[in-house]
C-alpha cells in the first residue's frame, strides 16, 4: 500500500508540511541537530513516537495537532478558500504597488547613513575622552 492511500501516514505528513514550508530535509534536520538521514527515514516511516513528533512540530513550527490532522485536501481547500477571499474582498485583482521601492530604497540609504554617522560621532567621543584620560597621567 503506497504512502499516498495511507490517511494516518505521520511520515509523510511530516513531509508535506515540511515541503509546504519550503524546507529542505537539511535545514529541518539541522534545527533538529539530528542527521539528513534521519529526517529522511522518519519521513518514511508510518508512526512516530510522541516526544521525537513534539521536537518535530517545533522545528517545523507548527502544532502536533496540525501534523496528525494535515490533509492535502484540507490544504488545498484553505489556500483556494483564501485566494477566493482575497480576489473577492475590496483589494480585488489590484496588485499595484502602493510606494516606489526606490524611494524606500533610498529612504533606507538616508536612514543607514545617518545611523553610521551617529556611530562614528560616538567613536570619535571615546577617542577624544581616551585620549585625555592618557594626557592626565
Amino acid at each position: 500500500m503506497s504512502t499516498l492511500t495511507k490517511p494516518n501516514h505521520i511520515g509523510r505528513k511530516i513531509s508535506r508540511i515540511r515541503e509546504l514550508r519550503d524546507m529542505k530535509q537539511e535545514a529541518l534536520a539541522y534545527a533538529m541537530g539530528i542527521s539528513q538521514q534521519t529526517i529522511s527515514a522518519i519521513e518514511n516511516s508510518e508512526t512516530v513516537d510522541e516526544e521525537r513528533l513534539t521536537e518535530i512540530a517545533k522545528a517545523l513550527g507548527v502544532t502536533v495537532e496540525a501534523i496528525k490532522n494535515f490533509s492535502e485536501e484540507a490544504a488545498i481547500n484553505y489556500f483556494n478558500s483564501f485566494h477566493e477571499a482575497v480576489n473577492n474582498s475590496h483589494f480585488g485583482n489590484n496588485n499595484n504597488c502602493t510606494f516606489n521601492p526606490l524611494d524606500k530604497l533610498v529612504e533606507s540609504f538616508e536612514e543607514n547613513k545617518k545611523l553610521y554617522e551617529r556611530l562614528l560621532k560616538a567613536e570619535q567621543d571615546k577617542i577624544e575622552y581616551l585620549e585625555k584620560l592618557l594626557n592626565q597621567k
